[in-house]
């Protein structure tokens, strides 16, 4: 039987073999690389790695033979970091920025090319918005917080984005091509998106991206008030207010957590996946 000394002393070795395969996770590596790297033998580096493969943590390419830590290992360091879900991280931030503003505020997150509410402190005043309750959608680039993730988005993924959008967001009646680039770069350089009046007179909404450890809009933080309520003196304490919050939850975002990849599934008990049907262009809030 093992002492614990000896089981105590094999602990090390394997986090070593899990930092060296975490240094060259790109491409890979071999076990004459990584027993090279850690100091062990071939025969003994070779053993760790079979161990680790049994439970999962690390996985062979079949055909280059190299190994590299799996998707497993990923999804349990993610969910021993946070095991909250994005509607649980940001729920005591929209009752806090509810409180302190007195105004409505709203937690979007990207479903495919659109955005969809996941959440909503009521303020106050009465307003309309774009996705109106809990499930409502929008397309990205219509509303501030659809279009604060839009802006962030990476490139190639904005670009797409706007190509499907286009013939949406033009049913809006003030949208064109030129228009809603200009709109995204104004959001890039500022870093929210903000209108102190929208397609609905008497309104007016702010929102400021939510970014991953990647910096990828996943998310946004949005404030939905009359307008009245957001000129312009007030407005740099608005968006200071959303910033410094945004900027707390990004890195508490579990890159797997369920809610990012299917987030109308996540809505249970909530109108999830509903389109909002207005009368008249919605509201410019959310």
């Amino acid at each position: 039987m093992e002492t614990p000394s000896a089981a105590s002393g094999g602990v090390p070795r394997v986090f070593s073999v899990i930092r060296a395969l975490g240094a060259v996770q790109a491409e890979g590596g071999r076990v004459t690389q990584i027993a090279r790297s850690v100091g062990l033998t071939q025969a003994t580096t070779h053993r760790l790695l079979q161990s680790l493969m049994a439970e999962g943590m690390v996985e062979q390419d079949e055909r280059s033979k190299l190994y590299r830590l799996s998707i497993d290992f990923f999804a349990l360091a993610a969910s021993a970091g946070n095991p909250g879900d994005l509607r649980s991280i940001c729920r005591p931030v929209l009752l806090r920025l509810c409180a302190s503003l007195g105004d409505s505020i709203f937690l979007l997150a990207r479903s495919g090319f659109d955005a969809i509410c996941l959440d909503r402190s009521e303020g106050p005043f009465p307003i309309r918005s774009f996705t109106g309750d809990i499930g409502g959608r929008i397309a990205l680039g219509v509303g501030q917080g659809a279009l604060a993730i839009l802006a962030f988005l990476p490139e190639a993924e904005r670009e797409e984005v706007i190509r499907f959008n286009l013939s949406r967001v033009r049913e809006y009646g003030v949208y064109d091509e030129v228009y809603l680039r200009t709109e995204i770069e104004r959001v890039r350089q500022a870093g929210y998106a903000g209108r102190n009046t929208g397609l609905l007179e008497g309104m007016a909404g702010v929102a400021v991206p939510i970014l991953d450890r990647e910096g990828r809009a996943v998310a946004a933080l949005s404030v939905g008030t009359i307008a009245d309520r957001l000129n312009a003196d007030r407005m740099p304490t608005v968006v200071e207010l959303l910033k410094r919050e945004a900027a707390a939850i990004g890195p508490k975002i579990n890159p797997f957590d369920a809610t990012l990849r299917r987030p109308a599934q996540s809505l249970a008990g909530s109108p999830a996946g509903q389109r909002i049907s207005l009368p008249e262009p919605p509201g410019p809030a959310a």
